[in-house]
């Protein structure tokens, strides 16, 4: 059993969650039992997702996405009020961190894309959300080990080099990042969801891997998960809800 005030803070810090500018209000977003016993890990909060994962019985659940952000009405009513209900009811708290977990170098999302294909980050993008580093891969390799991993299968546009020297990774809907990555001389870019950049990368010969928006941000809610998992006496399970995106 831990206390969940040393947990958020950890994260906290570990995250550096205050030091990087967001839509989303990163950190303990509901707070329930002062004490921890279990951890449920998922990438998006949600109504449903909550009824599902509270089988589980956790204390806490750790999110990419979660349910308070800047510009929405913070006020808990109506259909926000049904929403966290389940929270309530059981006592249960709510930890939420975006772009620090889509950026960071170790547990980041796109820190563990690179990881999966044995390419260490080097270089920021995306106004230091994504990474960028270097290779010697097939792309037509890292597309299949990629798919091996999410489980999944993955959209590429094939318009640069098949022997791959400079990679970069932008979860999420990071797709828009093809003209820094062009500027950046990439030559291939793994993102989330598939956004209509063909014509770009054809022109730019650039290979473009559209992992899926929500596979594509599994990897760094997992790696947390096991960072945890050592650091802290604590029960956890990563729960998977994917998305059509």
């Amino acid at each position: 059993m831990e206390k969940l005030k040393d947990i958020v803070n950890f994260l906290n810090d570990y995250l550096q969650v205050n030091e990087v500018e967001d839509k989303s209000w990163n950190g303990l977003q509901v707070e329930g039992s002062k004490t921890v016993k279990k951890i449920a890990f998922c990438v998006t909060a949600g109504g449903e997702v909550f009824e599902e994962i509270l089988e589980e019985n956790p204390d806490l659940v750790i999110v990419h996405h979660g349910i308070f952000w800047k510009k929405s009405n913070p006020s808990v009513k109506s259909w926000m009020k049904k929403r966290i209900q389940p929270l309530l009811e059981t006592d249960t708290s709510l930890y939420a961190v975006h772009l620090p977990l889509d950026k960071h170098e170790e547990v980041g999302n796109n820190a563990q894309i690179l990881k999966k294909i044995s390419v260490k980050p080097k270089e920021s993008m995306a106004d230091e959300i994504g990474w960028i580093g270097e290779t010697k891969g097939d792309v037509f390799e890292i597309t299949e080990k990629m798919e091996e991993i999410l489980d999944k299968e993955c959209k590429l546009l094939n318009f640069g080099p098949e022997n791959i020297k400079k990679v970069g990774a932008v979860s999420g809907s990071g797709g828009g990042c093809i003209y820094e990555a062009l500027e950046k001389n990439l030559d291939l870019l793994i993102t989330g969801e598939e956004r209509d950049i063909a014509e770009v990368a054809r022109d730019g010969k650039i290979n473009v891997l559209f992992l899926g928006h929500y596979a594509s941000e599994t990897l760094g809610i997992i790696a947390l998960k096991k960072k945890i998992q050592k650091r802290f006496s604590v029960k956890s399970v990563f729960l998977d809800f994917p998305t059509s995106l």
